[in-house]
């Protein structure tokens, strides 16, 4: 799923990855995001950090209370070092900033869900 209040940036994300074969949900905002959640399996978020209403970091910490295991990444389009440690604190398992590199954002998908597969085969739920 990706979580962005820019619609070229969710357009950008439903393209690529759909085209790559997976099954991409949009949200705009953390309200949207939190409904999806509710209806979907959803364990692999991209979420953009400056989002109206409830921000990335506030939804981050929502989502990994609900979906421990899900992997969460941060995406925004200017850095600092506080908000560096500020998403780790709060869950985030990477930080990727505008403009993407498509790429390195396909690297990421695939390894998170290497990543939830292994965790589900050791810690199967339900």
């Amino acid at each position: 799923m990706i979580v962005d209040d820019e619609v070229s940036i969710r357009d950008l994300f439903l393209s690529a990855f759909s085209d790559a074969g997976y099954s991409v949900h949009l949200a705009e905002n953390g309200e949207q995001a939190l409904h999806i959640l509710k209806q979907q399996e959803i364990d692999l978020i991209f979420l953009d950090l400056k989002l109206f209403g409830m921000n990335g970091i506030e939804l981050c910490r929502q989502i990994k209370k609900d979906k421990p295991v899900s992997i969460i990444y941060a995406i925004t389009g200017w850095t600092g070092l506080f908000e560096v440690e500020e998403c780790r604190e709060a869950g985030f398992d990477d930080y990727f900033t505008k403009p993407f590199q498509l790429d390195v954002l396909f690297r990421a998908v695939e390894d998170a869900f290497e990543k939830l597969d292994r965790w589900k085969r050791r810690y199967p739920i339900g």
